[in-house]
Parts: C-alpha cells; sequence; structure tokens
C-alpha cells in the first residue's frame, strides 16, 4: 500500500508540470493584460507603458515569461507558482495571494456545506429508490435528479433567489439572505448573531449548489446498491435468516458506499465551477467571483491562479480518491 501510495504521488508531478504549460498557454491566447492600458483616449505616456510592460513580465519571450511565472526565476520578487507567488495583478495595489487566500475561505465554506448535505441526502435518495425499484417514489426522486441534472446552475439559482425574494415580500420579513456571504457590518454582533448571520447567507448558495451534486450523487448510489442488492452474498445472507434491516445495514448499504466515496471526491473537485456562476448569482465575494472579475478585466495571472488552483484541486482528489478505494476495497 505505501508503494502504491508513493507511486501515485509521484505521477502527480508530471501532470501538474503539463497541466501548468497549458494553462499559461491558453491563457496567454485568451487576452492581452495590457489592452485596457493601450486602449484608453488619450493615450497614456510612453514611460507608462513600458513600466507596465515590465511589471506585468509582457517583455519577456513566451518561454521565458512562462519559466518566470513557473519558478519565480528572473522575476521581480512578486511572482513564482512554486514559491506561492502567483504574479502581479493588472490593479498594481492588489495581492494575488492574499486575494485567493481570503476568498478562499469563503468558497470553502459554500462548497463544504453543499457537499456534506448533498452526499447524506444522496445516499438516502439512492438506497430508498433502490429499495423500493420502480415505485411510485422511486420514479419521483429520479425525476427530481434528472429534473436537477438538466438546468444549468445559474439558471437554478436565479429561481432560488427569487424564491427568496418572493417569500421575503409575502411574509414581510427577512427569512432569507439573497446577497452576500455576510451582512455588511457584522462588528457589532456577538459570537451567536454572527453565527446565525454566515448561516443565514449560507442557506440559498448551498441549496443551488447541492442539487447538482444530489442528482449525480443520488442516481450513483442508485446503481450502485442495486448492483449490490443482487448479489449473491447479500441472497445468501437473506436465505440464512438474518432480518432484512442487518443485511441492508452490515452487508449492502457498506458495500454500495465505496464506489460512491471515490465518486464523491471527485464530485467535490467539480463543484467548484458550480459555486463560479452560485457565487455570480448571489454575489459572493469569493473564488467564483474573483474568477469572473478577472476574466472581465484580462487580469492574466489572477486568471492563471484560479485555473491552477482548481487543477491542483482536481488532481489531489483524484489522488485522495484513488487511495481511498484501495483501502476500502478489499479487493
Amino acid at each position: 500500500m505505501l508503494v502504491y501510495s508513493v507511486r501515485r504521488i509521484l505521477a502527480t508531478i508530471p501532470i501538474l508540470l503539463v497541466a501548468s504549460f497549458f494553462v499559461f498557454w491558453l491563457a496567454s491566447l485568451s487576452g492581452n493584460p495590457l489592452e485596457p492600458l493601450l486602449l484608453r483616449n488619450p493615450p497614456p505616456p510612453e514611460s507608462t507603458i513600458i513600466n507596465e510592460t515590465n511589471r506585468l513580465y509582457m517583455d519577456q519571450p513566451f518561454l521565458q515569461r512562462y519559466w518566470t511565472w513557473l519558478t519565480g526565476i528572473g522575476g521581480h520578487g512578486d511572482i513564482g507558482l512554486l514559491q506561492g507567488k502567483f504574479g502581479p495583478s493588472v490593479d498594481a495595489a492588489k495581492d494575488l495571494g492574499a486575494e485567493i487566500g481570503d476568498r478562499f475561505m469563503t468558497t470553502l465554506r459554500l462548497i463544504s456545506a453543499a457537499m456534506i448535505l448533498a452526499v447524506v441526502l444522496a445516499v438516502l435518495a439512492g438506497v430508498i429508490s433502490a429499495i423500493r425499484q420502480y415505485s411510485k417514489l422511486d420514479y419521483s426522486l429520479t425525476f427530481i435528479g434528472f429534473l436537477a441534472l438538466s438546468m444549468p446552475v445559474f439558471w437554478i439559482g436565479a429561481l432560488i433567489k427569487e424564491a427568496g425574494v418572493f417569500i421575503n415580500d409575502q411574509t414581510g420579513a427577512r427569512i432569507f439572505y439573497t446577497i452576500g456571504a455576510t451582512s455588511p457590518d457584522t462588528r457589532s454582533f456577538t459570537t451567536l448573531e454572527k453565527v446565525t448571520d454566515i448561516l443565514g447567507h449560507l442557506v440559498l448558495p448551498t441549496l443551488t449548489l447541492m442539487l447538482i451534486s444530489f442528482a449525480t450523487l443520488s442516481r450513483f448510489q442508485r446503481a450502485s446498491m442495486l448492483e449490490v442488492l443482487n448479489s449473491d452474498y447479500v441472497r445468501l445472507a437473506r436465505a440464512k435468516g438474518l432480518r432484512n434491516r442487518v443485511v441492508m445495514r452490515r452487508h449492502a448499504l457498506r458495500t454500495a458506499l465505496i464506489p460512491l466515496t471515490t465518486v464523491s471526491l471527485l464530485v467535490i473537485a467539480g463543484t467548484l465551477d458550480g459555486a463560479v456562476l452560485t457565487e455570480t448569482v448571489f454575489q459572493w465575494r469569493g473564488l467564483g467571483v474573483f474568477f469572473a472579475d478577472a476574466v472581465r478585466r484580462d487580469d492574466l495571472y489572477a486568471v492563471m491562479a484560479f485555473v491552477m488552483l482548481t487543477g491542483v484541486i482536481v488532481v489531489v482528489f483524484n489522488l485522495i480518491a484513488d487511495l481511498l478505494y484501495a483501502v476500502l476495497d478489499p479487493r
């Protein structure tokens, strides 16, 4: 197991290096961070353009610029992915590392809440659907799952947000928070009020992001549970006279959860894509809005920082999924 783990960890290094090159190459083709400056009317002084070109490393050849971005060698001390420095922003006053660190915690709060809720509900829905296969309840849960899969995240978010606004208007009270991750000023709040405020802002975005993951995981859990229920060892356990509850809990469910564990980790990595749109709809200051703003402003190094962070998360969770599968599956 140790040799397998080391081999899988070492295999991620060339994957991330190749990914970093393609991220840099594609981001470089997508836009020029100097374009807003060059299109100003009246145009800025030539010295300003030269200084910005040098500050953003746009005066270097492509391969040299990639090497500088990756290692920091030949930089001004503000760049070097391997050193934890993402590079300069088009906004000279912005520190990309500090900005990403602050926003990552906001996004992590949303993704964690959504995934915990999605996994719990998916297991319940998948098991019930498998046990009561082809019943009205099974058809209803299947319909909900495919409906959530077929709707874009931004549309689900917009519908849920409008529903929250409608309920608030009808009741004359703020039951649901529809904008931001917290209230504008929480300095005067007690600890309990701060926690309540955070949870209140978390409800609707979590519901939006949870529905997408729930739809995928519940269908997977249903299929896995059906496969286990039709296996020989479950039939044998029933033939030996074990109670149905014992068969389900000790034999069927435990085995059916093995593939769901690994799939859940892969889905967690994919929820970052949904978080981009969810945070935009609910105006959260997380990584999603950070990425959308960076794309709009052609902030090259900010875009690459987000994409590389996403790539690292995907690779790491794939690695964890492989290792967990080797641990959980006795085969």
